[in-house]
């Protein structure tokens, strides 16, 4: 064998110290990605897409919500909180790649989303492989907690049959026709399949069910089948930019005795809604609705942050993810341990911008009060304003329980 030399030695000595460095610096981040040190949060969110405004509500409220919770800070119980953010483009395959993304090479302690339902459905089995928990906000179908649940999935957002519930107590009774128009998506159909039983529990009658494609522009069939059918109340539920109201004002559906009904959604959607002036629906959120002092300061520094602009319906829906996050971190003094995250955050109250709220043990979905609303146009506002009524307690917006494990 030929002899090193000195320097040739040195070298490799060097060389060997710089892998155990390389090593040691590997793991320690690979710790620190596993809660030692740092705790990480990934956002799936819309950023383009169809439903890309509610994408950048969502990550605006859980930059806000974080501040909030952790008075500026972004630590808790000593150990930074870090967050990524990726966008779905509001397709389930994207999102997949992203959730994947996420939880392989960020080693993410948390996900946080989706926007869309079909996102969020795509990404569910994911959380069980990995074992990490979702938060998931602000998809609405039933099924993430119903039928496609498990054990890792908690929503702070509302579902279909929490809409569903307000929605009906607001115009169905016996005697009552009432037809009803949705987007052809797991949210739409699952919305209307809500509504229907809670409406025909009040005495309701379901006498047409349309449905759009979620793409589409143009509603012309739709509208008239709604006319040809005769209702008393036509019952909307709607999500993203591409929204019937201009065309259901310019073929008169009002003028035919037919009162619409509908969620007071987010404010781009409420400023096509000057047809809808006077209709009687409810809302999950409007920025004067709750009377909280975490509302309070949301609105405030979102108009600091923002030039003036006021929070939106997933602003704040953003923002609870966050502080309930933070407030279930606070109870395990910082240990992202799953099981014992699981277990306490199964009937864990929290505040939120809307007052409290609960993840009911059963299914983790977050039982909330929505309100009662009118829409009025007001002065200075360049969109109907959702004018509080009442407020619809947790206990009367309770869905159906609809896991089967």
């Amino acid at each position: 064998m030929k002899k090193r030399t000195w320097k040739q030695a040195a070298f490799l000595a060097l060389s060997a110290c710089l892998v155990m460095v390389s090593g040691c610096s590997t793991n320690e981040s690979a710790s620190s990605a596993g809660g030692t040190d740092v705790i990480k949060i990934g956002v799936l969110a819309s950023l383009t897409g169809p439903l890309e405004s509610y994408g950048k509500q969502t990550q605006k409220g859980f930059e806000l919500g974080l501040d909030y919770a952790t008075k500026g800070k972004r630590e808790v119980a000593g150990k930074k909180i870090e967050f990524i953010v990726e966008d779905t483009e509001t397709k389930s395959d994207v999102a997949v790649q992203k959730a994947t993304k996420l939880l392989e090479q960020d080693k993410v302690d948390f996900l946080v989303g989706s926007s869309s339902s079909g996102d969020t459905l795509a990404v569910l089995p994911l959380a069980e492989e990995y074992k990490k928990i979702m938060v998931v906000e602000p998809a609405v179908a039933d099924s993430i907690t119903g039928e496609n649940w498990n054990k890792y999935i908690f929503r702070t957002g509302r579902n279909s049959s929490q809409d569903a519930v307000a929605g009906a107590a607001a115009i169905a009774k016996d005697g009552v026709k009432i037809a009803t128009f949705a987007q052809d998506s797991a949210y739409g159909r699952e919305g209307i399949g809500a509504f229907k039983s809670a409406a025909e529990k009040l005495g309701g009658t379901i006498i047409a069910e349309e449905y759009a494609d979620a793409s589409t522009t143009d509603f012309t069939a739709n509208i008239q089948k709604i006319i040809s059918a005769k209702p008393d109340y036509l019952f909307i539920t709607w999500a993203g930019s591409n929204s019937p109201w201009k065309q259901l004002m310019d073929m008169k559906v009002s003028e035919q005795g037919i009162k619409i009904s509908t969620a007071a959604p987010d404010i781009a959607a409420l400023k096509t809604m000057d047809a809808l002036v006077g209709m009687e629906g409810f809302s999950v959120y409007y920025h004067t609705l709750p009377k909280t002092e975490m509302n309070t300061w949301l609105t405030d520094e979102h108009k600091k942050r923002f030039n003036g602009e006021i929070p939106d319906l997933f602003t704040a829906g953003g923002m609870t993810a966050a502080v309930a996050i933070v407030e279930a971190l606070e109870k395990t003094k910082g240990d992202v341990e799953v099981e014992n995250l699981i277990k306490t955050m199964e009937g864990m109250t929290f505040e939120t911008p809307k007052g409290k709220m609960q993840f009911r043990a059963e299914d983790h979905q977050a039982l909330q009060a929505l309100y009662a609303i009118k829409l009025e146009k007001q002065a200075g506002s360049d969109h109907p304003v959702p004018v509080f009524m009442r407020e619809l307690t947790m206990e009367e917006t309770a869905p159906p329980i609809k896991n089967k494990k």
